[in-house]
C-alpha cells in the first residue's frame, strides 16, 4: 500500500501540452504503425517467425524469457515456480519483446517512432495477464484466503465506482479527509472575494513577522489546499513558524459561463491579489512563489508588470514549473502535434470548459500501469480499499479548467512564448522575461515526470535576474515540493559554488552541485528571509479596515464540488 501510494503521487495531474491532447494524434499515430507495417508483407513474416520460435520454446519449456527485475507486476514466486503461471508471463513477455523489435525495425523518423512505442506500450500494458483474475496469482490467494470476500469487495468496489466515480477506478478514498480539520487547518481568513478568486491571510505564529510579505499563486487545476494539506506537509504552516507574512490565492472552480476567463483575467487577478497584500501590510514590494501551472501564471504576472513598470513584485519562486518546454521532454509529447493543439483549442472553446474529471481520465490513461491497472488490481482483483493518502485526496479533489485559458496555455506552449522577447503578445503586452529582474528560486524534481528537472532548468537562462538560485529535490512533481524536515529520506541537490554563475545546460549544472541530506525548505527559507525585509510586530488580526476577515481559511471556493 506504501508503494501505491508513493508511485501514485509522483503522477499527480497537472497542466502541460497534454492537454492539447486529440484523439485523432493516438489514432495518427496508430495509423503510421499499421501503414508502414503493410508496406512491407517481408518484414511482417519475419517478426511473426520469430515470435513463433519463442512460442515453441514456451510450450517445450525452453523459454529463458523473464520479466525485468523491478517489474512489481510478476514479483508472486507463482510466476517462477508454477508451470501454466510461467508459461502465461511468458507468452506475455514473448509478445512485449516482439512489439519492441517490430517498432525498431519500423522505418520511422524518430518523432514518428517515439509515438509508435508510447501507443503500443499502453495496449500491451493493457494485455498483461495481472489485470485479470485468471492470471493474477496474488488475487487467487487473496480469494481463497477470504473465502471468496475479496471477490465480493471488488465487485462493490467496481459498483461504487460506476455509480460514483464517472466509471474511474478510484485512486484514493476520501472518507477519512475534511477540510478545515485533518486537512488545510491552518489558521486565516479570506480577506478579498472576487467572481473569480478569494485571497486568503493567514495568521501568524510568531511575534515578530518579516515586513515584506509573501502571496502563493496556485495551479488553475486542482484546489489550493496543496500548500496547506497537513500540518506536517503544509508549506503554508512553515512560512508562518518562520516569520513569514503569507497569502494564498483560492481560485473559483469556472463553470460553462465563465469559459470565456483567459490569461489576462487571471494576471489581473493576481495582480489585484498583489496590490491588496501591499495595502494589508503596508510593504511596497511582495514575494511571490508559484508551482506548476501557476508558475507560469506567476511568469505572466511578472512580464506584465515589467512592461508596466511596475515594481511591486520582490522576489519570485518557481516550483516544478516549465516555461521553455521541448516535444520530448515528456514521453507522450511526442503524440502531441500542431493539428492536435488547434483541434484542442476549437472544442475547448466550444465546449467553454474542459472539466477536471475529464482532464483526471485523459491524463490517467496515459499512465495506466500507475494510475489504472495498479488501482484496478488492488480494489477490484484483491478487495482492498484505494489508499487513504492526503496527497492523492487533493488530487481527486479535480477543477475545471476554462476553454479560454486552456486556449492561452496551448498558446505558450506552441508558440514558446516566454523564450521569446517582445515576440508574443498575450495579456496586452509583449512577453519579454528578460525585463523581469526580480531574485529567482527555482525548484525541480529529479524523478518528476511531469516537468521534468532539466527542463525547468531551462528558466534560469529567460529572466533578466542577476540572482538566481537552482535547486534540485530528490523526488517527483508535488513530492518535490512537499518534502518537509523531518523526512529521513529527503535530500537535494545545489550548486557547489554558491558565487558562481548558473552554467548554461542542466548536464553542467549537475556536475558542479553537492548533495545535502534533509528538506531543501530551510535551505529556501533562509534564502527569502533574507528578500523579506526587516523584522517588525506581528499584526493583531488578518486584513485590515480596507479588507476585513470575511470568512476562515481555507475559504469558500475550495469547498465548491467539480
Amino acid at each position: 500500500m506504501a508503494k501505491l501510494e508513493d508511485e501514485a503521487a509522483q503522477y499527480t495531474s497537472a497542466l502541460g501540452p497534454l492537454v492539447g491532447l486529440t484523439r485523432e494524434d493516438i489514432f495518427g499515430a496508430v495509423a503510421v504503425m499499421l501503414r508502414e507495417t503493410a508496406s512491407d508483407p517481408q518484414r511482417l513474416m519475419k517478426h511473426g517467425q520469430e515470435m513463433g520460435q519463442d512460442m515453441i520454446k514456451i510450450m517445450t519449456g525452453k523459454s529463458d524469457l523473464a520479466p525485468n527485475p523491478k517489474d512489481k507486476r510478476f514479483q508472486d514466486p507463482a510466476w517462477q515456480y508454477n508451470p501454466f503461471m510461467r508459461a502465461g508471463m511468458q507468452y506475455y513477455l514473448a509478445v512485449q519483446k516482439g512489439a519492441a523489435k517490430w517498432l525498431e525495425d519500423l522505418e520511422l523518423d524518430e518523432l514518428e517512432k517515439d509515438r509508435a512505442r508510447f501507443i503500443s506500450n499502453i495496449i500491451i500494458d493493457g494485455l498483461a495477464p495481472t489485470n485479470t483474475l485468471v492470471g493474477n496469482p496474488t488475487a487467487q490467494k487473496m480469494a481463497i484466503t477470504s473465502g471468496g470476500l475479496s471477490l465480493i469487495k471488488g465487485l462493490k468496489n467496481a459498483y461504487d465506482d460506476m455509480v460514483h466515480n464517472k466509471g474511474m477506478v478510484s485512486q484514493v478514498d476520501k472518507k477519512p479527509f475534511k477540510l478545515g480539520e485533518n486537512v488545510a487547518t491552518s489558521k486565516g481568513d479570506v480577506v478579498l472575494r472576487t467572481e473569480m478568486m478569494e485571497l486568503i491571510h493567514y495568521a501568524p505564529t510568531t511575534d515578530e513577522v518579516y515586513e515584506i510579505p509573501q502571496l502563493t499563486i496556485p495551479p488553475q487545476i486542482n484546489k489550493m489546499y496543496i500548500n496547506d494539506l497537513s500540518p506536517e506537509k503544509s508549506v503554508v504552516k512553515y512560512q508562518l513558524d518562520n516569520g513569514i507574512q503569507t497569502f494564498v490565492i483560492s481560485w473559483k472552480n469556472p463553470s460553462k459561463e465563465q469559459g470565456h476567463w483567459d490569461m489576462a483575467d487571471y494576471v489581473n487577478s493576481c495582480r489585484l491579489a498583489m496590490e491588496t497584500v501591499s495595502k494589508i501590510t503596508g510593504s511596497k514590494k511582495v514575494n511571490v512563489s508559484a508551482g506548476c501551472s501557476g508558475g507560469q501564471t506567476a511568469s505572466m504576472v511578472a512580464s506584465k508588470l515589467a512592461s508596466d513598470g511596475d515594481d511591486l513584485l520582490g522576489s519570485l519562486t518557481l516550483m516544478v514549473c516549465v516555461l521553455h518546454p521541448m516535444q520530448n521532454d515528456i514521453e507522450a509529447g511526442s503524440l502531441v502535434s500542431e493539428n492536435g493543439l488547434a483541434l484542442a483549442k476549437q472544442r475547448a472553446a466550444k465546449k467553454g470548459i474542459i472539466k477536471g474529471d475529464d482532464l483526471a481520465r485523459g491524463f490517467a490513461w496515459l499512465r495506466p500501469n500507475d494510475l489504472i491497472w495498479n488501482y484496478v488490481i488492488n480494489n477490484y482483483l484483491l478487495g482492498q480499499d484505494p489508499p487513504a493518502f492526503d496527497v492523492l485526496f487533493w488530487n481527486a479533489d479535480a477543477t475545471n479548467l476554462s476553454g479560454a485559458l486552456m486556449g492561452d496555455f496551448l498558446t505558450i506552449f506552441e508558440t514558446l512564448a516566454f523564450t521569446k522577447k517582445g515576440e508574443v503578445e498575450m495579456v496586452d503586452h509583449k512577453i519579454d522575461l528578460s525585463k523581469v529582474t526580480s531574485d529567482l528560486f527555482i525548484l525541480g524534481g529529479v524523478t518528476d515526470h511531469i516537468t521534468p528537472w532539466k527542463a525547468t532548468y531551462r528558466s534560469t537562462r529567460l529572466f533578466g535576474s542577476k540572482d538566481v538560485t537552482y535547486v534540485l529535490s530528490h523526488s517527483g512533481h508535488m513530492q518535490a515540493i512537499l518534502n518537509p524536515p523531518g523526512n529521513p529520506k529527503a535530500k537535494y541537490y545545489i550548486q557547489s559554488d554558491a558565487k558562481k554563475k548558473l552554467p548554461d545546460t542542466a548536464d553542467e549544472w549537475l556536475k558542479g552541485t553537492e548533495e545535502v541530506a534533509g528538506s531543501w525548505w530551510p535551505y529556501w527559507m533562509d534564502w527569502m528571509q533574507a528578500r523579506s525585509g526587516k523584522k517588525k510586530a506581528a499584526p493583531a488580526k488578518t486584513g485590515n479596515k480596507e479588507f476585513p476577515a470575511l470568512d476562515p481559511a481555507p475559504g469558500l471556493y475550495v469547498m465548491e464540488p467539480c
